[in-house]
Formats: structure tokens, sequence, C-alpha cells
């Protein structure tokens, strides 16, 4: 099977799509690297994990003045460094460095628990790595104050009620009209950030191609393989500072390194905030320009800024006190967005969602319940924000057969295989979380679908709900994105076009190095999954979990994401 040939369009809205408006990558971005313009901080931590550092790193890039008025922390480039407690200082001192681009929605806070895991996997091995998490540019916008506050109420009066915190008042989530900046922030602007950066932290060529390993997780992987394909300075014949000359290696997380949108079938609804109106490639970048169409993807219920940071809130509680009963469903407010997502995510059936009734709000669940209920394979209905953190525990169960039936041979990719469950008892018990490690214990009461199939297993379930608040809440740059830039996406969708073809300037560097693709079993690829790539195949792995996974697993084996990644860092350098 040829993973790079078109399986068509993921998403079928004509209206994505982007004039990039030079062939090649040319001119690095002013003041990247000048002095005074990095700075490193230190991120505390409570992680399981041992042995690892964390640090923010922030540097200097700034865009160029035709990009528009933007706020002065859009200028700056921002990535999470993890590394050895006992290794060197230095990054270039390290014996390699993983760079990982996040995938939609995604933001840098997302590689928290892969990152952890396999730099403490190759300090077993011997080896210093560093695993640096980017985060994209325009994650700049996202206000973490409530968040970083540390308690779910102090959060929730942040963002909705106008409560001051730490001298800050929140400002509203960005509208459209002030992200006419991000009009142009495709494929040409974000693999260029990725160079820029790296030239900057790692200003020796020889050493990056040596040490560096580039690779990401879903859009990230596409990401990759343009970024490998890209010429920097805009002369093909000088090849130093072609894209695959940055890395020695390339990693693929439930994703492929391409340049094509195919494999990523069911990573995002249908043309979500797009119109389906056949645009051509030039009338969609005015469109983009004018503010005509929305610089950043969003959906009016599920996929915006604001349920993005809700995620986050949900975190904070569970991270504070997971088995006491939870009271966020009340102490948010009511409006249209909250209420609609809830109403999507808590309907058992397509009569319970038009009715309206019951709502979350009739249920009671622990702070630990209600993350898994936002997260969970066997709950929420969205492949892509999907990963294994156990089950619902402490009363009835039903089958949630909304928005797609379980056991359907038609239910699409969007909503991932797993059977879902929901709470049966309004008013009733508190329903409590059953963490993944306790999934097949001997109090387990397996709970079965109507049609008599367990809902879960123990080889199913992979990632700690704690280690994932911990992620969602209390990391310097988050775990979701709550400003995707909208061009990123429409470049992509027409990767065909001249515009976009002129970026793929060395299109043998795709397998110019070697490549190592690890897969959810049952992620985006399930049941198609490529054997030309002799990927790794995660058992029982949910398209989040190649990045969330535990380290510790029920089968008893290593965890083989991390596993995979350290004995990928560990290969011999290339002379």
């Amino acid at each position: 099977m040829d993973m790079r040939r078109s399986r068509g369009r993921t998403w079928r809205s004509a209206a994505l799509a982007v004039l990039l408006t030079t062939g090649t990558l040319t001119a690095a971005a002013p003041g990247a690297g000048a002095a005074g313009a990095r700075t490193e901080t230190p991120v505390a931590s409570a992680s399981a994990g041992v042995g690892v550092r964390e640090s923010v790193v922030r540097v200097k890039v700034p865009l160029p003045r035709s990009a528009g008025a933007r706020p002065d922390s859009c200028d700056w480039l921002s990535y999470l460094r993890y590394r050895a407690a006992d290794g060197p200082d230095a990054s270039a001192d390290a014996d390699r460095i993983l760079v990982a681009q996040p995938g939609i929605l995604e933001g840098a806070g997302a590689f928290d628990s892969v990152a952890r895991n396999t730099v403490a996997r190759a300090a077993e091995q011997g080896q210093h790595i560093e695993f640096w998490a980017l985060d994209r540019r325009s994650n700049c916008l996202e206000d973490r104050t409530g968040i970083a506050s540390g308690d779910q109420h102090t959060a929730v009066d942040y963002y909705y009620r106008g409560k001051e915190v730490e001298g800050r008042t929140f400002a509203g989530y960005a509208a459209d009209g002030r992200l006419g900046w991000m009009a142009r922030l495709g494929v040409e602007q974000t693999v260029r950030d990725q160079y820029d950066l790296l030239a900057a932290e790692l200003p020796d060529q020889g050493l990056r191609e040596r040490k560096v390993l580039c690779g990401g997780h879903s859009l990230g992987g596409v990401i990759t393989g343009y970024f490998a394909a890209a010429d920097f300075d805009g002369d093909r014949a000088t090849t130093a500072d072609a894209g695959y000359n940055q890395c020695a290696g390339y990693f693929a997380l439930d994703t492929t390194v391409s340049t094509s949108l195919a494999d990523l079938s069911g990573s995002m609804p249908d043309g979500i905030g797009m119109p389906d109106v056949g645009l051509g490639y030039a009338a969609v970048q005015a469109g983009l320009d004018s503010g005509a169409l929305p610089r950043a993807l969003s959906a009016p219920v599920l996929l915006n800024p604001e349920t993005m940071t809700l995620l986050a809130i949900a975190g904070l509680g569970a991270l504070q006190d997971p088995g006491a009963e939870a009271d966020l469903p009340r102490y948010l407010p009511s409006d249209a967005n909250i209420d609609g997502t809830n109403r999507f995510l808590f309907s058992k059936d397509t009569t319970t969602f038009l009715a309206g009734s019951p709502t979350v709000k009739d249920f009671r669940l622990t702070n630990a319940a209600v993350l898994g209920a936002l997260m969970d394979d066997n709950s929420v209905p969205l492949a892509f924000l999907q990963s294994s953190v156990g089950f619902f525990d402490g009363g009835p169960l039903a089958d949630k057969n909304f928005p797609a039936a379980n056991g359907s041979s038609q239910q699409p990719g969007l909503f991932g295989t797993a059977y879902k469950a929901i709470p049966d008892r309004p008013h009733g018990p508190l329903y409590t979380w059953r963490d993944y490690d306790r999934v097949g214990a001997p109090d387990d009461p397996v709970h079965r679908s109507a049609d008599g199939t367990p809902f879960t297993a123990a080889g199913k379930e992979v990632t700690d709900l704690q280690e994932l608040a911990r992620s969602l809440a209390v990391q310097p740059l988050d775990f979701t994105e709550q400003y995707f830039p909208t061009k990123l996406v429409t470049d992509l969708e027409l990767a065909g076009s001249p515009q976009v073809k002129k970026l793929v300037v060395h299109p043998d560097g795709l397998t110019a190095r070697p490549t190592v693709t690890v897969l959810a079993g049952d992620g985006l690829l399930a049941g198609r999954i490529p054997s030309d790539l002799h990927p790794v195949v995660a058992d029982g792995y949910q398209h989040l979990d190649v990045l969330t996974a535990a380290p510790a697993q029920n089968n008893g084996r290593p965890e083989p994401v991390s596993t995979t990644l350290a004995d990928f860092a560990r290969a011999p350098a290339r002379s």
C-alpha cells in the first residue's frame, strides 16, 4: 500500500485553500537568535516520572512587518524542553534531540507523557537525549492565567465572572477580527518557524544533521514531510539548508511522514469552521485576508477556544480531588456553547439529544469521572480526542448510541470503533472512575453493552487519568490548541495546487533519512495499517494514547511508543 498516494480528500470543504506567496522558503526571520532574545524557565512537576527535567523555552523570531498587527508575544516561538536530570546542560551536548510537531488542535503540552517516558527510557539505556515539544506560533493568543491558578473555581470565575487573578482580568476569547495576522500562517510559515528555531538553538548545521530527529503526531507527520522537502535559502542547488539536512531521522506517531492528508481520515470533522463554497486557491486567500473566511478553525460547539479551555478546567478538578463529587457542570454558567457541547457529549441517544433531558447536571459524577467522560474512548465520540484512561464505575451504565450506534458497521471513522457507555441513573448513585490499571481487576464488574459485548478490557486501557489531568492542567504550554490556523489546513487540502507544490523543492528528502512509524492499534489508521512502512503497532492504543500512555502497562511489557523512540534515538548517528 502506498501511503503517500492520495486516497481522496480527507475533508471535502472546497473552501480550504490559501495562497503561498513564494515558491521556496527564503530569508530567516529578523531577530532570530539575537542576543537577549531567548528565555528558559524551569517547570516544576509532580509527574510520576523521575530523572527528567522540564523547562519552557521561548526564542524571539519575529514575523515580517507585512503580517500585520499582533501581540508582542506572537513574535516568539516556544517549546517544552525535556532532558535527563543527570544529562548535559547544553542541548548541543545531548546524544540526540527529538523535535516534535503537534497535531490538529494540539499544543506542546500534549507531548508531556511521551516526552518524559522517552527521555527516562533512553537514560536507562545510558543515553542522554532531549525531547522538544513544539508549540505553534498562534498559541501565543492563549491566556492560561485562570488555569495557572491551580484552582477549578478560580479558573471558572476568571474566564466567566470577571474575577481578577494575579492582577489580570480575562479579556475574552479573540474574535476573528483580531486574527488578521494569522491569515498567512500556513505550511510555509510553520516549517520556516521550525527551521529558524533549530538554527537559533543549534547554530551548527552539521550538528543538527547528526543529532536531530524530526517528527510529529497526527498532522505533525505531514508538517514533518513538508519540512523534509523544503528549501530554506531559495537556492535548490545549495542543500545545507534543505529540510532533510536538518534531521538525522524522522519519527511518525499515529501518522505518516508525507505531504498528504489522506492518511489522517477521522482527524477532524468535515469542513469544520469553513463553508463548503468551492472557492479556488487565490479566492480563499483573499477571503482569509479580508476576514470573509475565518482565520482560525472552530465550530459553534465542541471545538473552539472556550471548550478547549474547559478541558483544562476539568483537568484541574481531577488533579485537585479526583474522588470528590464534581460541581463543575453546575458551577459553569449556562451559555449556548457550553450547553450545546454538554448536550452532544452526554446524550444517550437521539431522543435524549432532541429533548435536551436528562443533562450532565442531572448525574452525580466525581471529578475524575467528569474528565474521563470528556476524554475516554468509551465516552467521547470524536476519534481524534480519544484516549484510553479507564472506565465508569459506581452505578448502572447504558449504551451511548448518539451520535452513532454501538456496533454499527456504518459508524464513521470520525467517531472511532470503541463501544460508548454513559451513566444511566440521573439523580442516582455517585459515578466514579476506574483507572486504566484497575480495569480487569478482581472487583471489576465488567460492564457490557446491550448486545453482550464488554465495553472495555485491560488490554484496551493504557493511559493514567491523573497523568492526563496533569498534562492538561499544569503545563505552561497548553495540551490543546485554541486558535488553529485555518491556512495551515487549507494549504494541505490543496497540496496539488502549484502554489503549495512549489514548497516541495526536495521531494527525495522524505526518504533521505531513516524513519520510524508508531501507530495506535485502534487509532486513525486502524484496519488499514501500512505494512510497507514496517510500523510498530501499539495494541489497544487510541489516537492520543501514543502521546499520553503510562510508562507501566497492564500487559507488563515496556510502553511501546517511548521504547521505540528511545531505541531509534540510540541508533548510530549519521557520519
